[in-house]
């Protein structure tokens, strides 16, 4: 199994071109469902979890190619993908599949809307939190469906096809907006979804459906309205840049110290984040291919946050903000409100000497003067980049076993680090 040695002490200085968002590729890879027609994806990135989704979508018939490196291109850029569902020759998503990747199950929406029936697993992912599908049931029995939960398979039929109609989250869910948008827009009539996340990556989303010709008003805001359509066409569209990576960047330049130009870096997807990292002390500048991010000689200042739905700080920038709070002067408070287990990377932030006592969702931080290396284990996807940010900043070797989970989210974070500066190598086991 694979591990990843930090040599810390080093400033990052240079250019990390920022990837395509994992978190909206998903979504939109599961759209190519909705038309027999191809759907052309730029700038998606090289993932664990993109190549566990291909697989997905293949045992659905979806035929799937790929844009080879092109003379003169960034091996770090994005690649070109090429989707096309012209048959469904399976309508089961099995759990041995969907057991390893959580958003694999967004496919019942496609495949109810497009064959009137699906049959999908339940999820599985990440462990930071239950998150029930309740929302998405909910939401495709209001389109029509009839449900059934047989043997860990969600059952989904609609013979008569789905009907559009008023669907209201009684909690704002990401993955359960994709999917209501996405089914909505083969259905028949009108769809309003009623208290809708409002993440770039929903936005992102809508983009690519109205492109291949689905009728959407509202994303980006807590109402979302579809007008249904007979069918969909192909399209091509490029995936936004990858906000999440952004911070978490920027978050390790101000952990370091140094000047990096995060390359295709857009602020307006984060502006919560960067507010906070500036009044931590960070420098950031908006440039016109990117963002400058750099750490002022004043060192870190504790800020306190509280984890809330797009545009609040996000969630999956928890853990690595509070990374880059072991190192600053004074306590800080970080409150979890979107996960209940997303405090697993604590513990392993203690063996390299943070200071963090836990009292409910909040954490508090007491900054301390020296992090020193050691070997700890990555928890989950966004835990996993936290460690490898804290060890950029203390001293000696720092270890950091299962990075499988960190392959599921960040496109050769070694390389984009090691050419600013920081000594990191992965070792395979």
């Amino acid at each position: 199994m694979d591990s990843i040695k930090v040599v810390g002490g080093a400033e990052l200085n240079g250019i990390i071109p920022i990837s395509g968002a994992k978190n909206a590729a998903l979504p939109l890879m599961i759209a190519s469902l909705l038309t027999d027609e191809t759907l052309t994806l730029s700038n998606v990135p090289r993932l664990r979890d993109v190549a566990q989704l291909t697989q997905i979508l293949q045992n659905h018939g979806v035929d799937y190619s790929v844009n080879g490196k092109r003379n003169g291109q960034d091996e770090l850029e994005g690649q070109t993908v090429h989707l096309t569902a012209r048959e469904i020759v399976d309508t089961t998503a099995p759990y041995e599949l969907v057991s390893k990747m959580r958003a694999s199950f967004w496919v019942v929406g496609p495949l109810l809307a497009r064959c009137r029936e699906a049959r999908v697993s339940l999820p599985g992912g990440c462990a930071i939190g239950t998150r029930p599908v309740d929302f998405f049931i909910d939401g495709l029995a209001a389109l029509g469906a009839d449900i059934e939960i047989e043997a860990g398979y969600v059952v989904v039929k609609a013979p008569n096809g789905l009907k559009g109609a008023q669907v209201v989250f009684p909690k704002v869910s990401v993955g359960a907006t994709h999917t209501i948008m996405m089914a909505a827009t083969l259905a028949s009539g009108e769809t309003e979804i009623v208290n809708a996340a409002c993440e770039p990556e929903v936005v992102d989303l809508a983009n690519c459906l109205k492109a291949m010709g689905a009728e959407i008003e509202g994303a980006g805001t807590p109402t979302i309205r579809i007008q249904g359509k007979p069918r969909l066409h192909g399209a091509h569209h490029a995936v936004v840049a990858d906000r999440i990576e952004t911070g978490t960047y920027a978050m390790a330049v101000a952990m370091t110290g140094g000047n990096v130009l995060l390359q295709g870096a857009r602020g307006d997807l984060l502006e919560s984040a960067l507010h906070t990292l500036r009044q931590a002390g960070a420098e950031i500048t908006e440039e016109a291919n990117g963002l400058r991010v750099r750490r002022n000689g004043n060192g870190i200042q504790a800020v306190d946050i509280t984890t809330e739905p797009f545009p609040g700080f996000p969630t999956d920038l928890q853990a690595q903000f509070m990374a880059l709070m072991t190192k600053a002067e004074g306590r800080s408070c970080i409150t979890e409100t979107i996960f209940e287990n997303r405090f697993m990377h604590v513990q392993e932030l203690a063996r390299l000497g943070a200071q963090i006592h836990i009292e409910g969702r909040s954490a508090f931080v007491d900054g301390v003067g020296t992090l020193r290396g050691a070997p700890v284990m990555a928890t989950d996807l966004r835990a996993s980049v936290s460690l490898v940010i804290a060890g950029l900043a203390a001293e000696g070797e720092t270890s950091v076993s299962r990075v499988y989970h960190l392959d599921r989210g960040f496109e050769r974070l070694e390389d984009k680090l090691t050419r600013c500066g920081a000594q990191i190598e992965r070792i395979s086991g």
